[in-house]
């Protein structure tokens, strides 16, 4: 049988790489985990037009190379490339899910947190 893939648009932050990858691979299924990072991916998301389709074009490659079909944004606590509250983190994942939804990309989209502990908490999803 053929591996399966997902996708993770995730912070830089190392602290938050493992917890983010194991909760994705037990919700998902998944057998690996395609990582996009950048520092504060959440507010690149949800603001700057050219780096969100940079970031479009290796979820492009991850979607059309690995069949992956289903696909987190994260935001996680004590973010330095995106300092702020749960809340401002929170505004940005719902600004991010805006955009995202025009791209049509056929993936279950995830809008995830994690939290001082490194616990995952689903925020909202976006269905195909």
């Amino acid at each position: 049988m053929a591996s399966t893939f997902a996708t993770v648009i995730n912070c830089m932050d190392g602290r938050v790489q493992n917890p983010v990858n194991e909760w994705m691979k037990a919700k998902t299924g998944a057998d690996y985990i395609d990582v996009i990072t950048e520092a504060g991916p959440d507010k690149i998301m949800a603001s700057t037009a050219t780096a969100s389709r940079l970031i479009l074009k290796r979820i492009l490659v991850s979607r059309d190379k690995h069949n992956s079909k289903e696909m987190a944004l994260v935001a996680h606590y004590d973010c330095a490339g995106n300092p702020g509250s749960k809340e401002m983190h929170l505004d940005h994942l719902k600004k991010a899910a805006k955009i995202m939804e025009t791209w049509n990309l056929g993936m279950h989209i995830m809008l995830i947190w994690a939290d001082e502990n490194w616990d995952i908490e689903l925020i909202s999803e976006i269905h195909p």
